[in-house]
């Protein structure tokens, strides 16, 4: 039988539903048993152990506590963690990009019956599209959706100027995927997967990317590796083929921001709601840009204690954003213009 302190462990480690605890004092107890001579109740054991692994039952889960995951030590400094409730229902997305999310979530869903017949569900994924069309909120609605942490890659502590340093971090950050299922986000993944040989090219990156090819292509873990990326056009065409989709995010059309301007004025939404006119308002900015208008429409009102937000300070809100979209766009314009030119000075 068990030992007294195994039985605790087992304990603990299900109140904590810590896992991978459970399952090794398990197995402790399993290898305990074979060396007592039960031999039958030893291999029952490891049987009920090993498909219990590889046909842990998502759907049941889903609504269930997730369990505290907690980088420590220099993990800490590589992770960051969050336990995001958003969902997909919260967000507008393109059909095709929905199409593909949902693909994702149902794979990930029925993940022990594709196991069975020796499949993989998809779960490397690669966003591509402007700043503040959706690609985080994306991972965050992952997340949510399946109930599992959000594990953002901290890419200003993963890429030193020490050679071979950043590679063995990125190696920690894939071990840690296997360690604890989770969403593991790779935001401005460009940084580490910029085409080799390009001008700016240096060999530590170059080797980065090299690891990371290598990494996720010998990946096996149960996590999600989303990367998202601004800058499609500079990632090393190697990369496309190591994930399972590429999705493309774009800027809402006028429909697409009507519909989540109403979503995001809830009870605030002004009466009449004019859909077409204020879809129109909002052409040009991204769903980060309209929502932080819609907040901003919101404040006023509650600052004023009115219930409903006014059409013409919704338009306002909107037409501020866009100014400062505006002037934003032009300093980056200016500053390329003179890197541009200094480069062309010093060679």
């Amino acid at each position: 039988m068990a030992s007294a302190e195994q039985l605790k462990a087992l304990v603990k480690s299900h109140i904590e539903r810590d896992d991978s605890q459970f399952y090794s004092v398990a197995m402790q107890v399993a290898a305990r048993e074979a060396k007592s001579g039960h031999g039958k109740l030893a291999t029952d054991l490891r049987d009920m152990i090993d498909s219990a692994k590889s046909s842990v039952n998502l759907e049941s889960r889903r609504n269930a506590p997730v369990p505290l995951a907690k980088p420590r030590g220099e993990m800490a400094g590589l992770l960051s963690v969050t336990y995001p409730k958003d969902r997909f229902v919260d967000m507008v997305l393109d059909e095709s990009a929905s199409d593909q999310l949902q693909r994702v979530l149902k794979e990930q869903r029925m993940f022990a019956r594709l196991r069975e017949h020796g499949l993989s569900p998809r779960r490397k994924v690669l966003l591509v599209g402007p700043p503040g069309t959706g690609k985080s909120m994306t991972a965050a609605a992952l997340a949510g959706e399946l109930g599992i942490p959000l594990f953002l890659v901290r890419l200003d502590t993963l890429i030193t100027k020490y050679m071979g340093e950043t590679a063995a971090k990125l190696r920690q950050v894939f071990d840690a995927m296997v360690d604890i299922r989770g969403v593991y986000f790779f935001d401005e993944f460009d940084a580490i997967g910029s085409q080799r040989g390009m001008p700016n090219d240096v060999g530590e990156i170059r080797r980065v990317l090299n690891s990371f090819l290598m990494m996720i292509e010998e990946d096996q873990s149960n996590s999600l590796i989303i990367a998202a990326t601004n800058h499609p056009e500079i990632l090393d065409y190697a990369l496309f083929r190591r994930f399972d989709d590429v999705i493309e995010y774009h800027l809402p059309t006028a429909e697409q921001a009507s519909s989540l301007i109403r979503s995001r004025l809830g009870n605030f939404a002004p009466k009449p709601f004019s859909g077409k006119t204020i879809g129109e308002q909002a052409v040009g900015l991204s769903y980060a840009e309209i929502r932080r208008s819609v907040d901003d429409a919101i404040k006023d009102a509650v600052m004023h204690d009115e219930n409903r937000v006014k059409g013409q300070t919704l338009g306002k809100a909107l037409m501020d954003r866009r100014l400062l979209s505006q002037k934003l766009a032009n300093q980056r314009s200016s500053g390329s213009c003179r890197k541009n030119e200094n480069n062309s000075v010093h060679t």
